[in-house]
């Protein structure tokens, strides 16, 4: 399981609040709010970054990104990522 936060971007865990739409009019009765997290899509990868492979802990917008990249540049599959 790779950690909550991508080593590229620097995306990870927000919190916030769940609002449940459960009330019937009243101010006295408004809808009840609990907290919640947002946790980025994280994923484990080996990349080559700096000359040498590493495993790097990536979201998948990064990896999404990054293979766009290299498409235009008309690189074969494979990660390629400069940090």
């Amino acid at each position: 399981m790779a950690s909550g936060a991508c080593d590229v971007c620097d995306k990870r865990v927000v919190f916030g609040r769940n609002i449940r739409h459960k009330h019937s009019g009243n101010w006295e009765r408004k809808a009840p709010r609990t907290s919640r997290t947002f946790a980025p899509n994280v994923q484990k990868r080996r990349a080559f970054v700096n000359g040498t492979w590493q495993r790097i802990n990536i979201c998948t917008r990064c990896m999404r990104t990054e293979a766009k990249h290299l498409e235009a540049k008309g690189v074969p599959q494979g990660m390629v990522v400069k940090a």
